[in-house]
């Protein structure tokens, strides 16, 4: 058996338990598909987009602090974020269905 997802550094049993809602269940399975691909599942299911979310795990999965990314190099993953964001959250919602998801009443993925 693989390690669990917790065992990563910055990501415990909330990161954890959200990823196994996507199907990502282990650590092995996190690091084969990349930050990018899981952070992308997460969005696509509903999850809201949060660019601290997706840092802590691009920084664990380097085995890095999770605000060790600074200058440049977080400037290219905001980029890298937003580009994730655009691809896989549902943005196009009618202003009701918005209102509705924001008080988390809304659309069900």
């Amino acid at each position: 058996m693989s390690d669990p997802i917790s065992s990563i550094r910055n990501l415990g049993p909330a990161y954890e338990k959200s990823l196994g809602a996507v199907g990502i269940t282990t650590a092995k399975q996190l690091r084969e598909i990349g930050p990018d691909a899981a952070y992308g599942k997460l969005l696509a299911s509903g999850t809201r987009p949060h660019f601290i979310g997706y840092y802590v795990l691009v920084m664990g999965l380097q085995g890095r602090p999770w605000n060790d990314c600074k200058g440049a190099e977080k400037k290219a993953l905001r980029a890298r974020f937003d580009a994730l964001k655009d691809r896989h959250f549902d943005s196009d919602l009618s202003g009701f269905e918005s209102v509705l998801d924001t008080i988390g009443v809304g659309v069900r993925r």
